[in-house]
């Protein structure tokens, strides 16, 4: 079995507009396709490896995102744990890729490193549907301000 999902799409926006809708906490849950992010507070930008920004889930969880690639402008990705937890190993991701048609946007779930048997169940059902959801509602965000 794959631990390793991917989902990609071209995306009608320069990779600047898509990363800060990314990269600003504050902005995720306009785009999560998993409906599952309630809110994030405000200043959060993640600007270094090692950034840890916080999440309120709509189930009412706290979670801390520890950034552990940070490529401005091109890469980021982080590690969730419950607060005040270490991260149980999964980990999202994105990458973009600028060129004269747009910007390639690559979204992944890493769950290679996962040492939670009871996330271990959840991990093995997402998919690149649920991946490419988040991709579809970005892309209109960032289509959409890059239109302005």
């Amino acid at each position: 079995m794959a631990t390793m999902i991917v989902a990609e799409r071209l995306v009608d926006a320069p990779a600047a507009v898509i990363f800060e809708l990314i990269a600003d906490p504050s902005q995720q849950p306009r785009w999560d396709g998993n409906d599952n992010l309630a809110e994030a507070p405000a200043a959060q930008r993640v600007t270094k490896v090692g950034d840890v920004f916080v999440m309120h889930n709509t189930s009412g969880k706290t979670k801390e995102n520890h950034v552990t690639v940070f490529d401005e402008g091109r890469a980021i990705a982080w590690k969730t744990a419950d607060a005040g937890t270490t991260p149980p190993g999964h980990q999202w991701g994105w990458e973009l890729e600028e060129s004269d048609d747009g910007t390639l946007v690559r979204h992944t779930y890493d769950f290679s490193a996962l040492t939670d048997p009871q996330r271990l169940e959840r991990a093995r059902r997402m998919s690149p549907t649920n991946l490419m959801a988040s991709i579809q509602r970005l892309a209109a965000l960032a289509e959409g301000e890059a239109r302005r």
